[in-house]
């Protein structure tokens, strides 16, 4: 007679996933990644004062409507005000990444921030981003040849590493 075999366990990331999803629908986000990758959405000045809190839908309205929702943002009391100035520019910033035009205004609500802790900023080998960026020459935009540039520094110091 066969014994039924033990489900193995399931990864971390499948149960979590889900209850993590979960949370983050109930504050009107569509995905984890508005709140994870906020430093790389909005900028690290922008982000070192602020966070996404959730994002609220206009009444009897949904995601996949066409009609924009506020971003609800917690900002150092300090900062506030420098945030609500860079509002636009936010906004711009939060639909470019999603893909389409999803925020239309923030609200702000002063409080301190959560603790981040953040890595610790690498030391970028700046005569390697420049002679990588040399090879850049078939891209325009001058501040992603920068940050590609960056990039590949900081891949080559890793890699030596």
């Amino acid at each position: 007679m066969n014994k039924p075999s033990r489900p193995f366990a399931r990864p971390l990331r499948e149960v979590l996933g889900k209850l993590v999803g979960d949370a983050f629908a109930r504050q009107g986000f569509a995905s984890a990644e508005l709140v994870t990758r906020w430093d790389d959405i909005v900028g690290q000045e922008i982000a070192a004062h602020s966070e996404p809190i959730k994002l609220q839908w206009p009444r009897g309205k949904h995601q996949q409507d066409s009609e924009a929702g506020t971003l609800v943002l917690r900002v150092e009391g300090p900062a506030a005000i420098e945030i609500q100035h860079l509002a636009g520019l936010i906004c711009e910033r939060v639909n470019r990444f999603l893909g389409w035009r999803a925020v239309e205004r923030l609200a702000l609500r002063q409080a301190p921030l959560r603790h981040r802790q953040t890595p610790p900023p690498q030391n970028i080998d700046v005569p390697a981003a420049g002679r990588i960026a040399e090879n850049l020459s078939g891209i325009k935009d001058e501040e992603l040849k920068a940050a590609l540039a960056r990039l590949g520094a900081a891949v080559k110091h890793a890699d030596r590493h």
